[in-house]
């Protein structure tokens, strides 16, 4: 089973050290994981407080190792409508295996606490949070899958956590998904949300549609940022992938690996 979404300290909201991490992952039973340290930008800014040290990335990942754990080097880039070149140079900062996609930002706020939601029906603030997703997915294509879609429903400002509804928004999901299999990118089965807003991060459904739509590309990850989280939720949620699409998919060299 795998998980290819953690954070260690590397990242600036981390809480244990690589080693940590990956023994952790071990007593999960997890045959592979991936870190995706966040490289994010922080908002305004010439420069981005959010981003990590490479030298600090290297000198932590690099030989990292645990007999019968497979560890894989990744990266959470966060992408915005105007960030493109940044992206692509950031990403050739070093060689990685994987890169997940990711929006925390909208309309120059952090989605994650409550000033974004100020002003705001729940739906309207969905809508607003899918419409930015879909705007830097038209735009983006340095990056092999788009993590948690969903993320807004676990966020600490919102007001009644809950999922987001794949039927309440289906026209602008569904265009999320055609753009993501039109350029042959996956999508991830976030499993932070379950204990925090009753769902994976997208629900189930969406990748019933996803699939329908020609997407192949599907990836587990528990977006754990302590020992405690690691694999959470993995074993199941890597079985409904492989009981709806016949595998899951782990990367290397930025390829997808299928697992059938």
């Amino acid at each position: 089973m795998f998980d290819f979404h953690m954070h260690s300290v590397v990242s600036f909201d981390g809480k244990a050290t690589p080693e940590e991490m990956a023994q952790a992952a071990l007593r999960e039973g997890l045959q592979e994981i991936c870190f995706t340290d966040h490289l994010d930008y922080e908002l305004g800014k010439d420069v981005q407080v959010m981003v990590f040290d490479t030298e600090v990335y290297n000198a932590a990942y690099d030989h990292l190792s645990l007999p019968g754990l497979k560890i894989r080097r990744g990266v959470e880039m966060g992408l915005k409508e105007y960030n493109q070149q940044q992206v692509k140079q950031d990403l050739q900062r070093r060689e990685f295996d994987f890169v997940l996609g990711s929006i925390h930002f909208v309309d120059e706020m952090d989605v994650y606490f409550k000033e974004f939601w100020e002003g705001k029906t729940v739906s309207q603030a969905e809508r607003r949070f899918l419409e930015q997703t879909l705007a830097c997915v038209r735009v983006h294509e340095d990056y092999d899958v788009l993590a948690h879609l969903t993320y807004l429903s676990k966020t600490r400002g919102h007001p009644c956590p809950r999922p987001i509804s794949y039927e309440e928004h289906r026209e602008i999901i569904d265009e999320i998904l055609r753009v993501l299999v039109s350029k042959g990118k996956g999508l991830e089965l976030n499993t932070s949300g379950v204990d925090r807003c009753g769902s994976y991060l997208p629900s189930i459904d969406y990748f019933k549609r996803f699939k329908e739509l020609g997407g192949e590309i599907v990836t587990v990850g528990s977006d754990s940022h302590a020992p405690d989280r690691v694999g959470q939720y993995a074993h199941a949620a890597c079985q409904m992938l492989k009981d709806l699409f016949g595998h899951v998919c782990t990367f290397e060299g930025r390829k997808p690996i299928f697992h059938t």
